[in-house]
């Protein structure tokens, strides 16, 4: 993973480079760019849980399809133990894999948290393939059917049969997350793509 102090958000996004990059990494297809946005100190994952709630909300899963706080594992040594720590790698920031047009920039904009986009006078500027590889996205194309707030069935593995609504997607990742009921309470789980299908209502 790339040092915090080798490459900060607005350096990769604030570029002439980034700034004519309209083709940044297409998880479904061309309209999606990432983004970044810059937050309150502390607020990263608030805005990351408002910005999918909205997503529900007012079903924009087809145009806002990843938002992440990207995160790194430190090892520290305190007292002679050595401690395995997950640290933001860019505090303050909130990367956004979205359709930007005038509904979607107004919904993140005022999310509580966020103070603006990253890019030249707050224009947002979409990071290009090779501006987004150190933060560990992936970046070449996949195509799934379902997204946030849908309803999905497990067909595969330890949750086979389970029925439950998509909470998030992480497509570095390749899982949805859904909450199932687990000793008498409901816990999220995440869920391989290749392991669930779209339940068509």
């Amino acid at each position: 993973m790339t040092n915090q102090d080798e490459m900060m958000p607005e350096e990769v996004a604030g570029t002439p480079e980034a700034a004519e990059a309209q083709g940044a990494p297409e998880e479904t297809n061309e309209r999606f760019s990432w983004y970044v946005v810059h937050t309150y100190s502390g607020y990263e994952d608030k805005v990351k849980t408002n910005i999918e709630n909205t997503i529900v909300n007012r079903h924009l899963q087809d145009k806002i399809i990843e938002v992440r706080v990207p995160v790194q594992d430190v090892v520290e040594y305190r007292d002679g133990a050595r401690k395995t720590v997950r640290r933001k790698l860019f505090p303050g920031y909130v990367l956004i894999n979205m359709d930007m047009d005038d509904e979607t920039w107004y919904v993140v904009r005022n999310t509580r948290g966020v103070t603006g986009f990253v890019g030249p006078g707050s224009k947002p500027v979409p990071l290009s393939d090779a501006e987004i590889k150190p933060l560990g996205i992936r970046t070449e194309n996949m195509t799934v059917d379902f997204g946030v707030g849908d309803t999905i069935s497990v067909v595969a593995g330890v949750w086979r049969d389970t029925i439950g609504v998509v909470q998030r997607m992480d497509f570095s990742k390749q899982t949805a997350t859904i909450n199932v009921e687990l000793f008498g309470r409901e816990t999220p789980v995440e869920i391989s793509f290749a392991e669930v299908r779209k339940v068509d209502r």
